[in-house]
């Protein structure tokens, strides 16, 4: 399936949800101005929503000149994989991790957080790298950060109703929320839940297809292995404030941002990462690389 029947089907999904929680609250009439706000925010969302996500995380661009140990990695390794390069960018947050945004290869952006350029060996950043170009290599960037941002409509537009759910209908008796109260509250629930689930369907196969190629890309599948080994137990123990503020917005990252425990790990965007791993160690044993590694 191309990234582009993807995207279709994605943002119809999303569209279709959206008009649903505008019908709860507000009838037929809601309905359609869900269905309005949805197609505008699809249309800013293509063209703006990865500068939305780079913004909401404070994100610092840099150069070879002010970064260019970091720069430098993400300029060989976009060579490698046949990328233009990217913008990049840091993030001032001590939880490690990266992640990568942007409509398409000619407009991606890649970003690390200071704990990722702390804490791993530079080995260790060329692995997430490598992970991050495969991303924008497969063109998951653009479903990734148009489901973000949707998602995060959602989930406001779900709390909206919650406070509104008991308004009154209009004349006719058609208009308000139809379920009431009851159904503002359920909206308000469900719908956040029912966006997750969207992005969890979608983010955990992309995952270990990005490990694959990233892996393909710098030459060295032990290096992101490392590296998801030590995000992982790091990332554990350091919250990262900015993404428990915006929860939509984790599935971008390599690895889960956010500190649920339980259910919240049920349902996680992410695959297992230990599993990933294992994956990552068999390729190496494998040596099935199609080209060799980095240096």
């Amino acid at each position: 399936m191309t990234s582009y029947v993807k995207t279709t089907i994605l943002l119809a999904g999303l569209t279709a949800l959206f008009m649903a929680i505008g019908y709860l609250i507000g009838g037929k009439g809601g309905m359609m101005i869900a269905f309005l706000m949805a197609l505008g925010m699809n249309l800013f969302s293509y063209w703006n929503s990865g500068d939305i996500v780079l913004s909401m995380y404070g994100a610092r661009e840099v150069d070879a000149y002010s970064a260019p140990e970091f720069h430098g990695i993400v300029q060989r390794l976009a060579e490698r994989a046949g990328l233009p390069m990217p913008r990049v960018f840091i993030i001032e947050n001590d939880q490690p991790n990266a992640f990568a945004t942007g409509r398409a290869p000619e407009h991606a952006a890649v970003a690390a957080t200071t704990g990722l350029l702390c804490m791993l060996s530079p080995e260790e950043i060329a692995g997430v790298m490598a992970h991050e170009l495969a991303h924008v290599k497969n063109r998951d960037t653009l479903v990734m950060t148009i489901t973000a941002t949707i998602a995060g409509a959602i989930s406001m537009i779900a709390n909206f109703g919650m406070f509104f759910g008991s308004s009154s209908s209009d004349e006719d008796g058609r208009g308000g929320n139809p379920l009431g109260m009851v159904g503002g509250i359920l909206v308000a629930i469900l719908a956040p839940f029912a966006a997750m689930i969207v992005q969890m369907a979608i983010s955990r196969t992309r995952e270990y297809e990005a490990d694959r190629i990233g892996a393909e890309i710098c030459g060295r599948p032990l290096w992101l292995a490392d590296a998801l080994t030590s995000i992982h137990a790091y990332a554990n123990r350091i919250p990262n404030l900015q993404a428990e503020a915006n929860p939509t917005t984790a599935h971008l990252f390599i690895a889960n941002p956010l500190h649920g425990r339980g259910a919240g790990s049920l349902f996680s965007t992410h695959p297992n990462m230990e599993e990933r791993v294992r994956r990552l160690r068999e390729m190496a044993g494998a040596g099935t690389l199609s080209r060799g590694p980095w240096g």
